[in-house]
């Protein structure tokens, strides 16, 4: 929860509040504005996090100055020596894993099980982009001519700026980093100002690992100030987001003028279907977990379930008593399920739906109001949220929430299924419940998503499989396995013709 602390000054318990400075050139130094801003825990307010660095155009600028002069001796490091850094990071990130997932719980509120997966997935991130620096692979290709040998190879990009979200504040910032300087790029970050520590303390980790000055800069500050003069930047040659699709629409404009590389993974409203023959007992327990894992607050959630009118009705029923269930809290807690929104905004943002849901005549079976008594009082609580009677022109079941809301949808069949779940503007994540092996396969196929999950939810997505989706959701690149080494470098081919003489391809072909 970040706020400005020239409108609120710094309360909290401890004795001696930390401040966190940008990270560039090796070196930590205060922004140029002079300005903070707090980093407060979502679930709890009167902790503190610590305070950060409110940066701007001038920040971002030494910082891209910086990665530039890094670049010139960063890209002729051999990839495998690169790879070594980024290796010895993961095994640092091993022996830090408890300190940062609950620094994580504190600033971002989902629970300790999930930030512990969220640095395990750096982690991961950071074993297999270290074992892609062996690789790189090209191919070699026969020349039509004789005497000559050709064949392609990967060259780094440049400077790479990265933006990334509040809800995956390690694993994604992994993703674009870690990929990026096993290639041989240099980057400028902008964490999410929500949660911007466990961004700083990837890039610690990469340091203490000997990634040298300038490779990898962090400016942390807000979107307009920092986001927007790294996209527009001439010395950076690509930009890779992570966030909402109206942000993604602004920093795809922005790259377009100058020929940028551009990344956008962006949102998603991604459908479970469940039809009669699943296994109800996975179904309900997958859809509970996909639909309020993070509170909601993954592009990749399941914030809709579309149900098989044979088994709707004890679907809903088991559904919703589960929902009922769930414990809402503070996520530090071991046995709290849920936590909080990240912050009042996206709270609001929740609760306009449950009445933008009530309103459009869907029935709410659980859930909707905020949780504000006793220790909720200084968090962005809210109850896990049921609608059935869903049609799937609703608002509810066509906008991304990004909150504990689950619409459930009835359908007929498959067919009438896949139409009702690929009827959205979104294509990111989607999955299927059944025991029909050929209606599995007809899903895989029919699905219009860039992720399909059988007999498993919307969320659980591994770091060696391209991740992104189709439509609104995207531009087309991918984060994750070969995909992020595709966008993290350029193709050169290359010809060696050692005939010792002048030969015209595609002319002299010895006809």
């Amino acid at each position: 929860m970040a706020t400005d602390t020239l409108s609120r000054p710094a309360q909290t318990s401890d004795t001696q509040t930390k401040v966190f400075k940008n990270f560039i050139d090796g070196e930590w130094v205060e922004s140029s504005s002079g300005e903070t801003f707090e980093n407060r825990n979502p679930a709890d307010s009167r902790d503190l996090v610590g305070i950060f660095q409110k940066s701007n155009k001038e920040d971002v600028n030494a910082a891209v100055d910086a990665a530039k002069r890094a670049f010139a001796k960063w890209r002729l490091v051999p990839a495998p020596r690169r790879a070594e850094m980024v290796f010895r990071a993961a095994e640092i990130l091993i022996e830090r894993k408890e300190d940062y997932a609950r620094e994580m719980t504190r600033e971002m509120g989902k629970v300790l099980a999930e930030t512990r997966g969220d640095v395990q997935e750096a982690i991961d991130c950071a074993y297999y982009m270290a074992g892609e620096g062996r690789r790189l692979f090209g191919p070699t290709v026969p020349s039509e001519l004789p005497n000559k040998f050709a064949m392609a190879v990967r060259q780094p990009v440049g400077i790479c700026g990265m933006i990334t979200p509040w809800n995956f504040p390690m694993a994604i910032s992994s993703w674009k980093l870690l990929p990026a300087v096993v290639c041989g790029n240099t980057c400028v970050i902008k964490p999410a100002q929500d949660t911007p520590l466990s961004t700083f303390n990837l890039v610690r980790a990469l340091t203490d690992a000997g990634l040298p000055k300038g490779v990898i800069n962090v400016v942390s500050g807000f979107g307009s100030s920092v986001g927007t003069p790294i996209a527009e930047h001439a010395d950076v040659r690509a930009i890779s987001l992570t966030g909402s699709s109206e942000v993604g629409r602004i920093v795809g404009g922005i790259a377009a003028k100058s020929f940028k590389h551009c990344s956008l993974e962006l949102g998603g409203k991604n459908p479970m279907i469940v039809l009669d023959d699943a296994n109800l007992d996975l179904a309900i327990e997958g859809g509970l977990w996909g639909g309020f894992g993070t509170t909601g607050q993954r592009c990749t959630a399941t914030s809709r379930i579309i149900v098989q009118k044979g088994v709707h009705r004890e679907f809903v029923g088991r559904y919703v008593e589960r929902a009922k269930k769930l414990k809402v809290g503070n996520g530090l807690d071991e046995t709290v399920e849920m936590g909080p929104a990240i912050n009042e905004k996206q709270l609001e943002t929740d609760l306009k739906y449950v009445e933008i849901g009530k309103n459009e005549g869907a029935r709410m079976l659980c859930g909707g109001d905020r949780l504000d008594q006793g220790d909720y009082k200084y968090g962005w609580f809210m109850q896990p949220t049921v609608f059935t009677d869903v049609e799937p022109k609703m608002r509810i079941a066509q906008e991304e929430i990004f909150g504990p809301v689950v619409s459930i949808l009835a359908c007929d069949d498959l067919e009438d299924a896949v139409e009702i779940a690929n009827g959205i503007e979104y294509g990111l994540s989607s999955s299927i419940y059944t025991k029909d092996v050929n209606k599995a396969f007809a899903a895989m196929r029919d699905l219009y998503a860039g992720i399909t999950y059988i007999n498993a939810p919307t969320i659980g997505a591994e770091v060696h499989l391209p991740f992104g989706g189709t439509k609104a959701t995207g531009n087309g690149h991918r984060e994750g396995g070969i995909g992020a080494i595709e966008f993290y470098t350029e193709w050169k081919s290359v010809y060696v013709d050692y005939s010792d003489k002048l030969q015209k391809a595609q002319i002299d072909r010895g006809e």
